[in-house]
């Protein structure tokens, strides 16, 4: 009888991913909620392991990959980004990396509207008003936010997120959608979206939503120069990546009323300290990377790294297959 694969998970993880699993492999857990600590990692993986389900905070380097030795056939992460693995390392060794693209398009979408009401109703500071005893008599201009109506809106970056946010602010009646990208995407058309120098993304937009990966091009791309460009009413929503912004820029800009507030969803670094100075003002809205914070995409981000294990050992065509040549 052939032995069963052995596959090393370094988190409690949603169930649906560790039932398909469990039908044809032996399974070894970090049993806890929190991140597997670096040791610990490094002492469990000699156990002769075929596959290694990973998490974004586990830093799969050359040393983790010595450790686990020859029998490693794949890397799977349950993340769409895969930049804490060592891609040439894997590579060297003959080791499919995966990760699960696409599975939380929709979540992270619905956020990244959310956050932008959040924050351009002023909608947190309600809510600390009622809870602080503040709420008192109507006021006429206590607590203004600003309308989506009649609003250019603006996409940095129009890739699956980005379009899935475009679609859903469309009905709030804005004037008109503008994005800019690596390059003009066909399928803006079927949205009206309309393709515009980064420039001119910063200049007519009443609010942007940045959507797109950190790369070279966008590290820092959000700066003291794009931020003095942007209208003064202007409104930032980022649920990209927190490299694309400079933070020491933004806390001036929203000081200085460059811009007129911010909502973030990732940051630099993640977690950001508590003291840092964003978190200190009204206008900036900081949640804690809660983009793919749904069941669903949770449970398919599950299921979609434990097809791609198998995938591997079936020696089948990788769904998250990442390309590491």
């Amino acid at each position: 009888m052939t032995e069963k694969p052995k596959i090393y998970v370094t988190r409690r993880v949603p169930s649906p991913g560790i039932e398909l699993l469990e039908t044809e492999c032996k399974l070894t857990f970090w049993d806890s909620d929190d991140a597997i600590p670096r040791e610990e990692l490094l002492k469990n993986i000699t156990g002769g392991y075929d596959a290694l389900f990973c998490m974004l905070t586990d830093i799969i380097d050359k040393e983790v990959l010595e450790a686990a030795g020859s029998t490693l056939k794949v890397v799977a992460t349950m993340s769409v980004g895969y930049e804490h693995i060592d891609l040439d390392e894997c590579r060297r060794r003959d080791i499919v990396v995966a990760n699960t693209p696409n599975v939380s398009t929709d979540s992270v979408a619905e956020l990244t509207v959310s956050l932008l009401l959040l924050t351009s109703r002023r909608l947190l500071e309600g809510i600390q008003a009622v809870k602080s005893g503040e709420w008192g008599p109507w006021k006429p201009m206590w607590l203004c936010g600003t309308e989506m109506t009649n609003k250019t809106i603006g996409i940095y970056g129009l890739g699956r997120i980005g379009y899935g946010v475009a679609r859903r602010l469309k009905p709030f009646g804005g004037k008109k959608i503008i994005y800019n990208d690596v390059v003009k995407v066909s399928y803006a058309d079927d949205i009206g979206a309309e393709y515009v120098s980064f420039e001119t993304l910063l200049e007519e937009a009443d609010c942007i939503c940045i959507c797109c990966n950190l790369t070279p091009q966008t590290k820092h791309k959000f700066n003291a120069a794009a931020f003095k460009k942007m209208k003064q009413t202007a409104i930032l929503v980022n649920s990209g990546r927190g490299g694309v912004i400079q933070h020491d820029d933004l806390y001036d800009a929203l000081v200085n009323k460059d811009i007129t507030a911010a909502g973030l969803d990732v940051t630099e670094p993640e977690p950001l300290p508590s003291n840092h100075k964003l978190v200190s003002l009204n206008n900036c809205i900081i949640l804690p990377h809660m983009g793919s914070n749904t069941w669903e995409s949770r449970n398919s981000m599950s299921l979609t790294t434990a097809k791609n294990i198998l995938s591997v050992f079936h020696k089948e065509k990788v769904f998250g297959e990442v390309s590491n040549k």
